[in-house]
């Protein structure tokens, strides 16, 4: 079982600790995909990567505590599940989730999520390289989607889709 981070608990300093290395990723998504609005950004966190693109988004978490420390900046911040996002079918034109997936519960179902609710497969998810739920969310990916580019960063694999 792999150590999941208590994100509560660095809520407060976790702009500080990974800003740097959050931004870093975001410009890579931002120069694979053509950004469009509406964007659903999953597993926001503090909302650093919701509101990246300066455009008409949403960002969900899980985690009240991350939420409340982005609220102080953001009013397009929500608690949801990746697994049962509480939107419409082919809601957004993009999708990103930056370095969350590997904490999601049920992989596979947090990505027929984001399947039913992308208008065209504008998806860009970037997921941890040490985490032991990387090969499992390879082949996940490749059951639900016929292709994706792997982009690699230094701590991420970024997946185009």
């Amino acid at each position: 079982m792999e150590n999941k981070i208590d994100y509560s608990l660095i809520a407060s300093s976790y702009n500080n600790l990974h800003k740097e290395e959050q931004l870093n990723k975001l410009n890579i998504i931002k120069d694979n995909i053509n950004i469009i609005e509406p964007l659903l950004d999953i597993g926001c966190g503090t909302g650093i990567s919701t509101n990246f693109f300066k455009i008409k988004s949403i960002g969900i978490d899980n985690n009240k505590e991350m939420l409340k420390i982005g609220s102080k900046n953001y009013n397009n911040l929500k608690y949801a599940l990746a697994e049962s996002l509480p939107f419409k079918d082919k809601t957004f034109n993009t999708i990103i989730s930056v370095t969350a997936f590997h904490n999601f519960n049920n992989m596979e179902k947090a990505l027929l999520e984001i399947k039913r609710t992308s208008k065209n497969n504008n998806i860009a998810i970037s997921f941890l390289k040490t985490s032991k739920k990387l090969p499992t969310f390879k082949i996940i990916l490749e059951k639900h989607f016929n292709s994706f580019k792997k982009i690699e960063e230094d701590k991420d694999i970024i997946f185009i889709i």
